[in-house]
């Protein structure tokens, strides 16, 4: 993968937006984003096929067919093959894991893949319940108003219970300080003009049921997210036919994919166990394993989820993963950094996007691209690894990449 490009993650917290002002649309993201990507790799005469991750445009901004929207971004796209997947929030990562597959069958040397979302045009309570159709549509009657961080909320007062309040309480909090202070180091990151001085006080904030959800506070959440994100996937040859030296390159060496059933309740609230399975995929299939991996880009739609994606990679045991955020091995400077540029909660989460996003960032930092985002990438650790989910834990892409 090469050539990444993200547009701001537009939404509360940047100083440019406001609700009721005019604000970019999907065809403006979708082009930026593309535009931004094929400036880099020699134009799109470079391009064999095209893929766009998006979840659900046709009900945010009533538009299907969003492939159809390649040969606007550049003309010389016309008549090139393309599709759009669609697997919640790991539409993305679906995107890039179909770029994958078409340059693995030798159908393309060169893909284009973008990911994209704007969620920004209805009221956060209407978007609440348009999310969640990643769910099981025959639970949205009986589920809180705000679907999944409802069922988070679940999660999370379950590993209360089992593991104990105060010390899931701190990890939590310390995990959100972490995502704004990464966030504040990346120009495109939704939380990068946030100037609050003590992030752990605000985490710290008990949750009030009344005003939201009993388990989790707001700031535990993933952004409303308007952006795009995009990077090509090309085999050896692409690169020479681009004229793209290797160094500027990352090789996707591992690929796990898992699945499970939408209609059927987690079997243990406090584990997230199709992650597991497709990170286990991912390292089996890279030929490396947990202790060779040096940064992660991981799925935190919500604080407890991320604390339950360290245990589900095995690098904490199970229930002791607020420890080992809150004992800094998370943080940028820590055993294993993760979500360097903010992740769901700092960076933004525009849902089709943040797949191809958790790329970009890892591309950006193996290749040492990340600007002040950058962290130190140890010669005998050259590995990144994403996490992209889709539900509450449902649709599983994990990917293992390696420096050049």
């Amino acid at each position: 993968m090469v050539a990444g490009y993200n547009t701001i993650s537009m939404g509360s917290g940047r100083k440019e937006f406001h609700p009721k002002k005019p604000r970019p649309g999907l065809e403006d993201y979708l082009k930026e984003a593309g535009q931004g990507v094929l400036k880099q790799i020699g134009g799109a005469k470079n391009v064999d096929e095209c893929v766009v991750g998006n979840f659900i445009a046709a009900r945010y901004n009533r538009q299907g067919n969003m492939a159809g929207f390649f040969p606007f971004i550049d003309e010389g796209l016309r008549y090139k093959p393309a599709i759009r997947t669609e697997g919640a929030c790991a539409s993305g990562a679906l995107a890039l894991a179909a770029g994958i597959k078409s340059v693995l069958a030798e159908t393309a040397e060169v893909v284009l893949t973008l990911g994209t979302e704007v969620q920004n045009s209805v009221k956060a309570v209407y978007g609440a319940d348009i999310l969640a159709a990643a769910g099981w549509a025959n639970e949205r009657k009986d589920g809180h108003v705000h679907f999944f961080p409802g069922k988070f909320s679940d999660r999370a007062v379950a590993y209360y219970e089992k593991f104990g309040y105060d010390k899931t309480r701190h990890g939590m909090a310390t995990w959100y300080k972490n995502a704004v202070e990464n966030a504040r180091l990346c120009p495109t990151a939704q939380e990068y003009h946030n100037t609050t001085k003590d992030l752990m006080a605000v985490g710290m904030t008990k949750p009030n049921g009344r005003s939201f959800v009993d388990n989790l506070n707001v700031f535990d959440c993933s952004k409303v997210s308007d952006g795009c994100s995009g990077i090509a996937i090309m085999s050896e040859e692409g690169l020479k036919r681009c004229g793209i030296d290797v160094k500027d390159a990352v090789e996707v060496i591992g690929l796990g994919m898992a699945e499970n059933d939408l209609t059927a309740a987690p079997e243990d609230l406090t584990r997230l166990d199709t992650t597991a399975v497709a990170v286990k995929k991912a390292f089996e299939s890279a030929g490396v394993t947990k202790e060779d991996i040096a940064t992660v880009e991981c799925h935190d739609c919500f604080s407890i989820a991320g604390i339950m994606a360290i245990e589900a990679i095995g690098l904490a045991e199970h229930g002791k993963g607020p420890e080992f955020v809150s004992e800094g091995h998370s943080s940028r400077t820590g055993k294993v950094p993760f979500n360097t540029t903010g992740g769901l909660s700092g960076w933004g989460h525009p849902t089709g996007a943040t797949g191809v996003h958790q790329a970009v960032t890892i591309w950006e930092q193996l290749t040492g691209k990340a600007g002040e985002a950058q962290i130190e990438i140890p010669a005998d650790r050259p590995y990144g690894l994403t996490i992209n989910m889709g539900g509450d834990d449902k649709t599983l892409v994990s990917i293992v990449y390696k420096k050049n």
